[in-house]
């Protein structure tokens, strides 16, 4: 396997991180399929893969991304878009976040569009191109609501004004972000501040084909009508809902498995206990299976004792406190061998999904995965 810059991968271990890429594949044209039979015309496709890929890792997935018709990625930082870069992906890449304004010459050297909503942008931006010769490449951040970073829609006149009339910024795209799609007021508002932002400058919107964009997976579910130019597509891609007890109506599959051998098998005697602090004690002889992967890898302690997992067809509970590198399971009703393999997370589990795990923890599947690039190998597959 290629070790690509900035994707950890190990051979070493018996437990790992399953990236099933034919599900990312059928992912995206279900949303794809959804967009056309709810959209009067079908928006083009922005893929989000910060933070790695949710997890699932950004430079592995971008090319069956990019053979999915995905024209855009959105990352959170320059250096994100730098990786993506220097491993070929060539299609255009936006930084969602903000970006140190000394760090704008390194996204104009590698061709990646920042985020601009204050005056400082646009000052630099300026200066970099009387020095470089070269313009910036921008999306325009209006803040309608989420009040974490982007321009005041109320007061945004001036700032767009000039950003669209200046000949050192190259403007893409005009976007927003919203805090909560299933809240219809809050929604509402939004939509409506960005609305009265943008109308202004329609004109040269269309005449420039500046993209304007509003909706992230929550959004494509809920307000299809409100796709405008492009869609970013972020925890739908990775086959999971943004909803935990939304239906799954596009049909989606997830993408992310976890996995492990099972290093030791032993009996544990009636009576005794296992693991840091004995939370769990053997009401009877015992058979019991370790495998290699603990909190150090993104599994929760706090779902010691709350999990199962399948082993040949069969569920198994994990018993004791999930340590740092290992967890036990009680595999006594199951014909097993060291080096069967425990499926944690995948579609061989019918009991826990990222989303149960969520739930237990009072979470969202978003950050779970995310944790599980910890320190595992991730092996893709189709």
């Amino acid at each position: 396997m290629q070790n690509f810059r900035g994707t950890f991968i190990n051979k070493n271990r018996d437990g790992w991180v399953e990236i099933n890429l034919a599900n990312l594949e059928n992912n995206v044209l279900k949303i794809k399929d959804f967009l056309k039979n709810n959209t009067k015309t079908p928006p083009s496709l922005f893929a989000v893969i910060k933070a790695d890929g949710y997890g699932h890792g950004s430079v592995m997935c971008a090319p069956v991304l990019c053979a999915c018709a995905v024209e855009e990625f959105g990352v959170a930082s320059i250096d994100e878009g730098i990786e993506l870069r220097e491993n070929k992906i060539d299609k255009p890449v936006l930084v969602l976040g903000a970006s140190p304004i000394w760090a704008f010459e390194n996204a104009i050297k590698y061709d990646i569009a920042v985020s601009i909503f204050n005056k400082e942008h646009l000052i630099v931006a300026k200066q970099l191109y009387k020095r470089l010769n070269k313009k910036l490449k921008a999306h325009i951040k209006i803040d309608t609501g989420m009040n974490r970073i982007g321009l005041d829609s109320a007061n945004s006149f001036d700032f767009v004004k000039e950003a669209l009339c200046a000949d050192y910024l190259q403007i893409e795209g005009i976007f927003t972000h919203f805090a909560d799609v299933e809240n219809e007021d809050i929604f509402n508002i939004q939509i409506e501040r960005y609305n009265k932002a943008v109308s202004p400058f329609e004109d040269i919107i269309k005449q420039r084909k500046i993209k304007k964009h509003v909706l992230n997976s929550a959004g494509i579910y809920l307000k299809p009508k409100y796709c405008f130019d492009c869609v970013r597509m972020g925890i739908t891609m990775w086959g999971l809902t943004p909803f935990c007890d939304e239906k799954n109506k596009i049909d989606l599959k997830p993408v992310m498995g976890l996995k492990a051998r099972i290093t030791n098998i032993h009996t544990l005697k009636k009576g005794e206990g296992i693991s840091y602090g004995y939370t769990y004690i053997a009401q009877k002889d015992t058979k019991v299976a370790t495998i290699p992967i603990g909190y150090a890898d993104g599994v929760d302690r706090r779902l010691s004792g709350r999990i199962s997992a399948s082993l040949n067809n069969k569920d198994i509970k994990q018993i004791g406190r999930i340590t740092m590198d290992q967890m036990m399971f009680d595999v006594t009703d199951v014909d097993c061998n060291i080096g069967d393999i425990v499926v944690l997370l995948g579609e061989e589990n019918k009991i826990d999904t990222i989303d149960t795990w969520a739930k237990k923890l009072d979470t969202i599947n978003y950050e779970l995965t995310c944790r599980l690039k910890m320190r595992l190998p991730r092996i893709y597959v189709r």
